[in-house]
């Protein structure tokens, strides 16, 4: 569905590369691979191995980096970062990668997740003389680092990332080195890849297509990964926990032509309509997907229902994100000027429309109403995924229980605001099944805690890890 409408959003991607002779111009399109995971703001760090330079700005990736300002980061290695503003808020001074210049040597960060624990740190090291200069949990981590009585990097930043709690995918960079570290869970997608003899890391491998790399593997959790001049060394900050990958990476975040542990995800959505078509029985004339991240469930339930499959809704690729504006009236032009329905596909037709998830259900009520206005006879909403009932903490925009229309109303009270015929949802075993991970445990490598309310960590902002007394006081 429509991200930016409905309020469901990923914090970030993330991307970085080392040892190429222009590491700024292939950043660049690897951010533009990885845009739809952050439209708030965007940057580069590069290093010519004495000087880290940075461009950053709010907006899109083509206009931060517009009128010539990649001829600024020459150098050999570079980290880069798109941002969704969910924890620390917006700003100039919150988007990534933060740099941080000090008389021993500078330091960029670029993270995809969130830390939970972070404001239990925060006050620790404010405690402890450290002055903060963004509102970012990210910046936790530069001041873990540098507390740290470590004299090498590697373990001051192995002895830092022990005292995280959260999802955390993170891309360090200074003069001479660039460490990629996966929290214990393997809660974000990082993939590692290589261009030549260029290291490349990426939130998504459609980053490692659009520039020609090939993908070597998954960062694993609770690795770190040392790249320099010298090559690629992996060690470990700690032992992996039980796996615990966002499942919403798989529904709806990440690219269909992205993989995730050597699952397709354009493949793995097919999988979840045919489940549902299994799951569910519903009479109806056509089947159509709310662009984009439904399209490939609305062909797999289609192909597994026999009800065929016509393109129903059209997604105006044009209309930027500034018509969003928070009265009633507008947001109702806003979906209009956003999606148009096909009037001689639907008109007089039992319509399916194929969803990959309801957050508050408010833009799910507009679409249902664009179509019957269209003429549809009924629709009949069907989502890819069990109902959205828990907040996220590690770095989707869903925080409380109050933005989650599953929270407090049953399928049939959800089906009646939204003004369906029908709603259905897909079972939490189903969907795991259909995704296909095998991993040991009891999710089989999934993290399921909005949908469950199971969480694989703390989420309590005081969380005291035992490691904590590392901290230097």
């Amino acid at each position: 569905m429509l991200a930016e409408l409905r309020g469901l959003n990923e914090e970030c991607g993330v991307f970085g590369i080392w040892g190429h002779p222009d590491p700024a111009p292939i950043s660049y399109y690897g951010l533009h691979a990885l845009q739809h995971r952050g439209q708030e703001g965007a940057g580069i760090v590069v290093t010519d191995g004495k000087f880290l330079r940075a461009v950053k700005g709010e907006g899109l990736v083509n206009d931060v980096f517009s009128n010539g300002k990649l001829e600024k980061l020459d150098g050999k290695a570079a980290i880069a970062h798109v941002r969704y503003a969910t924890a620390g808020g917006s700003g100039i001074e919150n988007v990534q990668p933060l740099l941080f210049n000090s008389t021993t040597g500078s330091l960029a960060i670029a993270h995809n997740g969130n830390i939970v624990n972070a404001v239990h740190l925060k006050r620790n090291l404010e405690k402890q003389g450290s002055i903060f200069q963004t509102t970012s949990d990210t910046e936790v981590l530069a001041h873990l680092l540098k507390k740290s009585h470590h004299t090498s990097l590697e373990e001051r930043a192995k002895q830092a990332l022990k005292l995280l709690e959260g999802a955390f995918a993170f891309i360090i960079l200074t003069e001479d080195t660039m460490m990629v570290a996966q929290d214990p869970h393997g809660m974000r997608p990082l993939s590692l890849g290589k261009l030549g003899d260029a290291w490349v890391v990426a939130s998504e491998t459609s980053a490692f297509d659009l520039i020609g790399a090939e993908v070597i593997r998954s960062v694993e959790p609770g690795e770190l990964i040392i790249i320099n001049d010298k090559g690629l060394r992996s060690e470990r900050f700690s032992e992996p926990a039980e796996r615990a990958i966002c499942t919403m990476e798989y529904v709806y975040f990440s690219r269909p032509d992205s993989d995730i542990d050597g699952i397709n995800i354009h493949m793995a959505r097919k999988r979840l309509g045919k489940q549902l078509a299994k799951e569910i029985q519903v009479e109806a004339d056509v089947v159509t997907g709310v662009p984009d991240s439904s399209i490939s469930a609305a062909i797999g339930f289609s192909e597994a229902s026999g009800i065929p499959y016509e393109m129903g809704l059209i997604k105006n690729r044009y209309v930027g994100r500034t018509f969003i504006q928070p009265s009633q009236d507008l947001r109702e032009r806003g979906v209009k000027m956003k999606l148009s329905p096909v009037r001689q596909v639907v008109h007089g037709k039992r319509v399916v429309m194929v969803d990959d998830s309801i957050v508050r259900g408010t833009t799910s009520k507009r679409i249902v109403k664009m179509l019957k206005e269209a003429g549809a006879k009924e629709v009949h909403v069907v989502i890819s995924s069990p109902p959205l009932k828990s907040p996220c903490f590690y770095g989707i925009d869903i925080s409380t229980d109050e933005e989650l229309i599953a929270s407090n109303n049953s399928v049939e009270e959800m089906r009646e605001l939204i003004g369906a015929d029908s709603l259905s949802f897909l079972s939490v075993e189903g969907m795991v099944q259909a995704i296909g991970r095998t991993d040991e445990g009891k999710n089989c490598g999934h993290c399921l805690a909005c949908f469950t309310g199971e969480y694989p960590t703390s989420i309590s902002p005081n969380t005291v890890l035992p490691h904590e007394k590392e901290l230097v006081r």
